[in-house]
């Protein structure tokens, strides 16, 4: 599987394209419009991310892993900001176009590792995840991770009322990283009314889930699948 980009070199990722963190990726590949090739590492049935071959790339047997002719790099959001640092002047400016965005879309890429994902991520295992597993959600746990979620989520109306993005009136990294958990929770948890009623974050999600990559990548990843917007 690969995109159909021609302008630079491909890369080699290393994931499955429903991943949370694979899918990360993809969209900044798409859009830095960046070639790349998907090996796929199936972590279900056969484990791939388990074996020797594997744990040379990443020894903490963890996807997604970049490989870019002889360098490469994991943790997604490593792999993200090395993608638009590299090809800075191709695609989206996907880290604005002065230090001050960058130092703003930095901040809120922490803010979605240290504050959105915790309080997303239990939610979106226990009611989703778990199942796929063999293992039980826990809808006490997935309650208490919603909760924790809607406060964050407060923050962000906050912001949102004073730009389109999180890191000001541009589309960066700090958007784009929180668009693959989001969607398991709205889609497949059904969840979206935690966003509704926050009029900002609502339009917010409705600009960062409607991007033509980010559709693109959903076709490939959940094919004949129908998804929702808040606002749509």
């Amino acid at each position: 599987m690969a995109t159909a980009s021609s302008h630079v070199p491909k890369v080699k990722l290393y994931g499955v394209p429903y991943s949370v963190c694979t899918s990360r990726v993809i969209m900044c590949l798409l859009e830095k419009q960046v070639g790349y090739d998907l090996q796929v590492v199936d972590i279900v049935k056969t484990q791939d991310h388990k074996k020797p071959e594997f744990l040379k790339l990443q020894p903490f047997g963890i996807i997604p892993v970049l490989q870019d002719k002889d360098f490469s790099v994991f943790e997604s959001r490593a792999i993200i900001r090395y993608i638009a640092r590299k090809h800075e002047g191709h695609g989206t400016p996907l880290y604005g176009t002065s230090e001050k965005d960058k130092a703003m879309v930095d901040q809120w890429l922490e803010v979605e590792a240290q504050n959105y994902n915790p309080a997303i991520a239990p939610a979106v295992w226990h009611l989703i995840h778990a199942p796929l597993f063999g293992q039980q959600g826990d809808p006490t746990v997935a309650k208490a991770s919603i909760e924790k979620l809607e406060k964050v989520l407060d923050v962000y109306e906050g912001v949102l009322s004073q730009s389109k993005y999180l890191a000001g009136d541009f589309f960066s990294l700090a958007d784009l990283s929180h668009l693959p958990f989001t969607q398991y929770l709205i889609n497949d948890a059904k969840r979206g009314d935690i966003f509704d009623k926050r009029p900002h974050v609502k339009e917010w999600w409705k600009s960062i889930s409607t991007r033509p990559t980010w559709i693109k990548h959903l076709s490939v990843a959940f094919p004949g699948k129908n998804f929702d917007s808040p606002g749509s």
